[in-house]
């Protein structure tokens, strides 16, 4: 392959992934997918890697879809998986990857690219970035979660504006709508993403890990159902070393030492 269609970067104990199809717009390609699902698989193998950053290069996080490959499934033999198959299979394990995942949006993030975003457990962007669904412009309908999670994330009425206008929104009118948790300065997006990955980081990975297992969840669950899985969680919590060490550290007044067991 000519391109390095993802590149994939270790810093400590935080892994970056970063979208590198620029003059594209970082759009997704079934290499991209292959690329991502690869990357993914290896840093949840991986004890020493805790936090997962996914960002773009150039001015783009992602412009969604590359829809010349969309269009081709349409020629494909039955029962053959085709695009769209194989990227809701790439963002369910993202969704409900066992570590925390971090979009750091740095420029256009649209259509598949805030699906894809969507994915991440928490959202920072570029000044610069702007967002939108953008479906309704081009007569398309999200494949990847548009429709069916924007709405979880945002509130409905910003959600339906958003899918039924097609208008794009600037990154601190996203962070009012809650979907963005911290804008930055353009020069700065990459190094405050890195520093948020770094003190996520320093947690224990499998209080971490519980955590993000009860609030995905919770989404689905009556109130009461979701404080029983809490409940559940907790009790197996309590027989971990990290828990342990963490009582420790704080009784002894200094930085806990987390080994995720």
């Amino acid at each position: 392959m000519s391109e390095d269609v993802l590149l994939y970067e270790i810093t400590g104990s935080v892994a970056r992934l970063t979208l590198n199809r620029p003059r594209a717009m970082n759009a997704l390609n079934l290499a991209v997918l292959a690329e991502l699902e690869q990357r993914l698989d290896e840093i949840a193998r991986d004890d020493e890697l805790r936090v997962v950053i996914l960002t773009g290069t150039g001015p783009a996080f992602c412009a969604g879809a590359d829809l010349k490959e969309v269009l081709a499934g349409s020629s494909l033999p039955a029962g053959e998986a085709d695009f769209l198959d194989r990227a809701n299979v790439v963002f369910g394990q993202l969704r409900n990857f066992p570590k925390p995942v971090i979009a750091a949006l740095n420029g256009v993030t649209m259509a598949g690219g805030l699906e894809l975003a969507m994915c991440a457990d928490m959202v920072i962007a570029a000044h610069g970035a702007t967002i939108a669904d953008a479906h309704a412009n081009f007569g398309v309908y999200p494949g990847a979660g548009g429709a069916a999670v924007l709405p979880r994330l945002i509130p409905l009425n910003m959600a339906m504006y958003l899918l039924m206008t097609g208008k794009s929104l600037s990154a601190s009118e996203m962070k009012a709508c809650g979907l963005v948790c911290e804008v930055h300065a353009d020069g700065e997006l990459a190094d405050a993403a890195l520093d948020l990955a770094r003190q996520i980081a320093k947690k224990s990975p499998i209080a971490l890990r519980r955590m993000k297992a009860v609030a995905r969840a919770s989404a689905d669950k009556t109130r009461d159902d979701a404080l029983q899985h809490e409940q559940v969680m907790l009790r197996q919590h309590l027989r971990t070393a990290d828990f342990q060490e963490g009582l420790q550290a704080f009784n002894e007044k200094r930085a806990p030492q987390f080994k995720g067991r």
